[in-house]
């Protein structure tokens, strides 16, 4: 049987193709546990991911078939909510990156992701209320963060479906890309974060996650560790020379 999700590993990053072509790279249970268990790889070795899915679509939503069947012990379980909020808390940055569909826990994945870039083609949003439940997977506290008060209640109560270039405008996508570029956008990204300091970005995602009532005091204990570094004290040394030549 084929695999719902292609992992491609290397050393500073790794690509995570959903691919279930039949159902549109909807999210099933075993998608759940493979990308439970990329977080497991990158809990222990962190690496900045990229999200993207097969076939022109990001992720169509959670698989109706089995959605239907689940009843109230299945919703207060979580099964798509805890799998996201693990990817988000990521020790390294996230991209997802979007063409086609991104919606019900589809738009949800993209919104646990750090970075979004998508397509003219993508399309966004949440309409779980048509089928009678809510976006219990992260739409109602992530979607204000992301695009404001307005917008979310706007998408969240209406069902509208967002396309690229409303998503960009939005704010939800940083940037907007031809099809056959997506991609190569995405790797450019995760190549300018390569070049960053490893500690450095991980030490400010943790700082930019964290609640309102922990700054300043986080960002002070980890800017702490951080001037003792080592890799600090290169990166200095090396911008002094350059300067100075």
């Amino acid at each position: 049987m084929a695999e719902s999700l292609r992992v491609e590993e290397n050393s500073d990053r790794v690509v995570a193709v959903l691919d279930r072509p039949e159902t549109r790279n909807a999210i099933d249970q075993e998608l759940v546990d493979a990308l439970h268990a990329l977080c497991a790889r990158l809990e222990a070795d962190p690496r900045v991911l990229i999200l993207t899915g097969s076939g022109g679509v990001f992720a169509s939503g959670a698989d109706i078939r089995q959605l239907r069947e689940r009843r109230a012990d299945d919703a207060r379980r979580g099964i798509n909510t805890l799998v996201f909020e693990r990817i988000s808390a990521l020790p390294m940055p996230v991209i997802a990156a979007i063409d086609g569909y991104a919606l019900g826990g589809g738009a949800e994945l993209a919104y646990a992701a750090d970075l979004r870039i998508g397509t003219p083609a993508a399309r966004i949003g949440n309409p779980e209320p048509g089928l009678g439940i809510l976006p219990a997977a992260g739409a109602t506290w992530r979607l204000p963060r992301l695009v404001g008060d307005a917008r979310s209640a706007e998408l969240l109560f209406t069902g509208r479906i967002l396309t690229g270039d409303e998503a960009l405008a939005w704010g939800l996508l940083s940037a907007v890309h031809e099809p056959d570029e997506l991609m190569v956008a995405a790797q450019t990204l995760a190549d300018r974060i390569a070049r960053q300091d490893r500690l450095a970005i991980r030490h400010t995602k943790t700082a930019w996650r964290a609640p309102i009532d922990a700054h300043p005091a986080i960002d002070l204990a980890l800017q702490a560790e951080l001037f003792e570094s080592p890799e600090k004290h290169r990166r200095m040394t090396e911008f002094l020379e350059r300067k100075n030549r």
